[in-house]
């Protein structure tokens, strides 16, 4: 087994963390990732090594989600077939929680097995409302709910390590991309709980859990600008479409084509960032496939909504709301699907010359 550590800037809980790890079971193998910590904090990994850690240097700061790829690589380099248990360097994660993440690991398995923590009872007041607020969004991006959407004390069985490498995002948006791509990569999460510690009310943690959690969420939160606008262009088409016409399916359909071809053009260009001329037609085709399915959702709802006395405004707020999240989800996941250029990314951050790095290994 193999406890891998991201680390910037680190104190004297990441030398006690591999002892105390050293200590618990010689034959635990420790990776700790040093990303860019400077001459400043030398001293710190040098300790670790002589604690027992294998030390890896990158360059300069790049991120935790550069960090752990760099360990997950390395790993699948030295020691294929390991399970890996991921675990931050501040002290937040005891001994007793890491091996018991390890032991509920399946060498053979396709779960990630996360350690999530209760957040109740003396837990600071920002990191509570941070996870809360991260797990609404993630719960509203991905259709399925974790207790603990931040932990970065996780469990990973040896069949994970390819996808892990072609994951993007160097930040913690690595960790939330994570999550959010685990089921559509055919894996599943299991949950273990573990105890909460807080040293010094959080204050070493450099996870910003709103401002993270946004840049992980930006994609949702810039189609739910696009779906605005493609509303606005929809309702202003089907108002004045009505009026002229008096029919109302006929207006629906007129305006749909009119503001489905405006948010065609804004999901494929700025939401997905899809550009050229590679897979066009199929998206194309994709596109219109969904839209006609959610065309004739919308003329359901439109239909029912207002023959039950609702006004054709409120009907068509209803209506659009009830829609987003499965429009949403059907654009990203099938009409602008990210899994090649995913992989391109990964596998270039993985090459990038500043992820280079220098090892220091434990003294015999």
């Amino acid at each position: 087994m193999y406890v891998l550590i991201p680390s910037y800037e680190p104190n004297e809980r990441l030398i006690a963390l591999v002892a105390e790890l050293r200590t618990a079971d010689p034959r635990i193998r420790i990776l700790v990732v040093d990303d860019g910590s400077g001459e400043r904090f030398a001293a710190v990994f040098d300790r670790a090594a002589l604690a027992g850690a294998t030390v890896l240097h990158h360059t300069h700061n790049r991120g935790k989600g550069a960090a752990l790829r760099t360990g997950f690589s390395w790993i699948r380099d030295h020691a294929r077939g390991d399970v890996i248990v991921t675990a931050d360097a501040d002290g937040q994660h005891t001994v007793r929680d890491i091996l018991a993440v390890a032991n509920r690991t399946d060498p053979d398995g396709a779960s990630l097995v996360l350690g999530c923590r209760a957040f109740d009872g003396d837990v600071p007041l920002r990191s509570r409302a941070g996870n809360a607020f991260a797990r609404r969004l993630f719960r509203l991006a991905a259709g399925w709910s974790l207790s603990d959407t931040q932990t970065g004390l996780r469990g990973v069985p040896p069949a994970m390590i390819e996808w892990l490498l072609d994951v993007p995002g160097d930040r913690f948006e690595y960790e939330q991309r994570v999550l959010l791509g685990l089921t559509r990569a055919g894996f599943d999460a299991v949950e273990v709980e573990i105890e909460t510690v807080y040293i010094e009310q959080n204050e070493s943690s450099h996870f910003r859990p709103v401002t993270d959690s946004i840049r992980v969420m930006a994609p949702m939160l810039t189609f739910a600008a696009s779906s605005l606008a493609g509303f606005v262009i929809d309702a202003v088409a089907l108002f004045v479409l009505q009026a002229l016409t008096g029919a109302l399916i006929p207006s629906i359909i007129g305006a749909r084509i009119i503001s489905a071809s405006a948010n065609f053009a804004l999901n494929r260009r700025v939401v997905f960032m899809r550009r050229g001329r590679e897979h066009l037609t199929r998206q194309i085709v994709s596109y219109a496939v969904l839209a006609a399915i959610l065309l004739a959702s919308n003329i359901a709802w439109m239909e029912f909504l207002t023959s039950v006395g609702l006004p054709l405004w409120l009907a068509k707020v209803i209506t659009e709301l009830a829609l987003f999240a499965l429009s949403f989800r059907a654009q990203k996941n099938a009409v602008f699907s990210s899994h090649t250029a995913a992989g391109v990314r990964g596998n270039a951050a993985g090459a990038d010359s500043s992820l280079r790095f220098t090892e220091s290994h434990p003294a015999s």
